[in-house]
């Protein structure tokens, strides 16, 4: 990675010495800037989706038109695992306690725990690629056959984690979990009760109010769309190299319009792990600056999966 460098009292490492070379310091002091209006704009335009898609799947109900409605709300649910990393790293708003409730209502759309998951994804970016300490790579397999590849995009994997967080976190347990700090875990007890006592409400509403609305406008949409987005996530840094070169370990998939505003820019993804303080709104920004000197940016996903299934066994 280079030589380290000495700038004031601070040491830089060889990589952050290069992002700063290829970022200039007042570019990166405007791109840190978060703003609460971006933030309402893009929560409340995915909220009208979720919304329209909703009604969508009510209206038609009944019919064989349910199918795409169920796909496109299935589409909408499920990119809100966008919107809950942008919060967990404080970026989807300037002020801190919107970010935590954007992050616990969009985790709780997508069985997440935001409050592990907070903890989880630093120790993610701290040890990017790193075998033996990225969690990534402990509690998910990089599929290198057929099968393990079906087994990943299937989300059962996801779905047997999700218990262990839903049903063990609150109660003081924390599984086979050892890459997270110590002082994480009450936040992530309290964040896994506020969970399940928000669970119980929609349960319970449902039951007293005697409607299936809930079902099928999030939870069956919800499990429809969890293999695609076990194939957007596998994107991301399989066929990197286990380095931690962040130039060269993570992929930036350019995709299109409508899949980076419902992901808040996260395919992105090579800028955001080099500079995780900039918040979605700038990222496209940073991805001028940084393209030139990124390994691996690819067009679409559907080529990088293409890329993925030949490298199967």
């Amino acid at each position: 990675m280079g030589t380290d460098q000495v700038t004031g009292p601070f040491i830089v490492t060889g990589q952050r010495a290069r992002q700063m070379r290829v970022v200039p310091a007042d570019v990166l002091k405007r791109l840190y800037a978060r703003s609460d209006a971006r933030g309402f704009m893009q929560a409340g335009a995915h909220l009208l989706l979720l919304m329209a898609g909703g009604g969508l799947v009510l209206a038609t109900l009944g019919t064989w038109w349910v199918v795409p409605a169920l796909l496109l709300q299935a589409v909408f649910v499920n990119t809100l695992f966008g919107a809950m990393h942008e919060s967990v790293h404080y970026g989807s708003f300037k002020t801190r306690w919107l970010a935590d409730v954007l992050a616990f209502f969009s985790g709780a759309a997508i069985l997440n725990n935001a409050g592990f998951y907070r903890h989880y994804h630093l120790a993610h970016h701290r040890y990017t690629q790193d075998p033996a300490r990225d969690p990534e790579l402990i509690t998910a397999v990089t599929p290198t056959t057929w099968g393990q590849y079906l087994f990943r995009v299937s989300a059962i994997p996801f779905l047997m984690i999700r218990m262990r967080d839903l049903f063990v976190f609150p109660f003081g347990g924390r599984g086979d979990v050892n890459y997270i700090h110590e002082s994480a875990w009450p936040e992530v007890r309290r964040w896994g009760r506020w969970l399940l006592a928000f669970y119980g409400v929609l349960i319970v509403g449902s039951i007293l109010l005697q409607t299936t609305a809930v079902l099928w406008v999030w939870f069956i949409p919800l499990l429809i769309g969890l293999p695609l987005l076990r194939l957007y996530l596998l994107c991301e840094h399989t066929l990197c190299p286990h380095s931690d070169d962040g130039f060269a370990n993570t992929r930036t998939t350019l995709s299109n319009p409508l899949v980076r505003f419902l992901m808040w820019n996260l395919p992105y993804h090579a800028e955001h792990h080099l500079l995780p303080n900039i918040p979605f709104h700038h990222l496209p920004e940073a991805h001028r600056h940084l393209r030139p000197h990124l390994k691996y940016v690819a067009r679409s996903y559907i080529q990088v999966q293409g890329e993925i299934i030949r490298s199967l066994a």
